[in-house]
């Protein structure tokens, strides 16, 4: 069965009636037996210079995620190491950047773009210690989803993907676009709770909420971690 209801974060956000309302959605676990990873955006202009507060960052920063990011850095850390462990296809996205790739007025949101960052080639570029290594795919997209208008759902079906296990930023953004998006294309979805983040912790909340009523399975970290190691342990029985 899914993780206990009452142990996720968006408990203490919604009315009884509320939970109510949304209880005819729980349901067993639906994951697959052929997971890749997919981290969305976690590149420098999330995460700054530094760990500071929101407040701080953003004025320099203006994606900047605050200290989410950086609580959710470790968590990432060892997802990705046990996804590397257990050989799944791994996916990175960022922004696409290059000059030659985008029009001059394009944003990925409504933002004005007077609030974009300068210096794009370190803003998109992934912090270090969550840097695709050789093997593992980069999908530069220009709008939220890491679907759009990208050759990723081509490269899952050709590598025979079942699942996807979601991580990154923003929560309301970009990780639900793709969530939705993979859903609507047929595959499983668990979101890693503590791996993903958003500048807002209500946002946050609201949307992984939602998402595990609609799309997904929001996962804790430790039932992601057990869920690779069994995926890991069925492959090595195939292979013998």
């Amino acid at each position: 069965m899914i993780d206990e209801f009452e142990r996720h974060c968006w408990i203490d956000v919604f009315p009884p009636e509320d939970l109510e309302t949304y209880a005819k959605y729980r349901r067993p676990r639906t994951l697959g037996q052929r997971p890749a990873l997919l981290l969305i955006d976690l590149y420098n202009a999330v995460y700054g210079d530094r760990r500071e507060p929101l407040a701080q960052g953003r004025q320099r920063f203006p994606s900047h995620c605050g200290l989410a990011a950086w609580d959710a850095l470790e968590p990432t850390q060892a997802l990705l190491a046990r996804a590397r462990q257990a050989q799944l296809p791994i996916f990175h996205t960022t922004v696409e950047a290059r000059p030659e790739a985008v029009l001059e007025r394009f944003t990925a949101t409504k933002r004005p773009p007077g609030q974009t960052q300068t210096n794009a080639v370190w803003n998109y570029t992934f912090v270090e210690p969550l840097a695709p290594v050789p093997g593992e795919v980069v999908i530069y997209k220009q709008r939220a989803s890491g679907f759009f208008g990208t050759p990723l759902e081509a490269h899952l079906r050709m590598l025979g993907v079942d699942t996807l296990l979601v991580a990154g930023e923003s929560t309301s953004g970009c990780v639900r676009a793709s969530v939705v998006d993979a859903y609507s294309h047929g595959f499983q979805v668990g979101v890693v709770e503590e791996c993903t983040f958003d500048r807002s912790e209500l946002c946050h909340k609201v949307n992984l909420f939602d998402l595990h009523h609609k799309y997904a399975d929001v996962l804790h970290l430790e039932a992601a971690l057990a869920y690779l190691d069994e995926v890991a342990a069925a492959t090595s029985k195939v292979q013998i």
